[in-house]
């Protein structure tokens, strides 16, 4: 990386013999270094937020800690603040949700779906997806929710 800058020792124009010896420098070159983490730190800019589920909704904080990952993509329905109900990112009336779901439900290998409702969203809504979602074929629901809430001692979460 930067050790290879060689000068060469010794006097005037003729060689000597013994006296044209090379030693290597004792710099360091930091500039491919600096070059590779600033081509990183641009990537990450632009990935970190394409990681992010596409809808955007309030979720409710609670004091649960999050689920471990599984090797599938996750399945996701959300229901936003207007009660439109999404599947992944995609619009579904919820009379064709419990249809599209039980075809997702005979291609995929797990039975595990998340659910992500606005917090403003009616408890009646939410278990009456819930529901769909039970009817269609999966019955492992994640309710997805923010963490940092309330604990049940009345003090925030961590």
């Amino acid at each position: 990386m930067g050790a290879g800058v060689i000068q060469k020792t010794g006097g005037g124009g003729r060689r000597r013999r013994g006296r044209g010896r090379s030693r290597p420098m004792a710099e360091i070159n930091v500039t491919p270094f600096v070059d590779v983490m600033l081509v990183l730190l641009i990537i990450f800019m632009v990935a970190a937020p394409l990681m992010t589920v596409g809808v955007p909704v309030e979720l409710p904080k609670t004091a649960a800690k999050a689920l471990p990952g599984e090797t599938e993509e996750p399945l996701t329905v959300t229901i936003t603040a207007a009660g439109e109900v999404m599947l992944q990112k995609t619009p579904v009336a919820v009379g064709d949700l419990i249809t599209k779901l039980t075809a997702i439900a005979a291609e995929r290998e797990g039975d595990r779906v998340f659910l992500r409702a606005d917090g403003a969203v009616p408890y009646a809504q939410v278990v009456e997806i819930m529901g769909a979602m039970n009817r269609g074929g999966f019955s492992n629901i994640g309710l997805v929710t923010e963490t940092g809430g309330p604990t049940l001692t009345g003090g925030a979460g961590n």
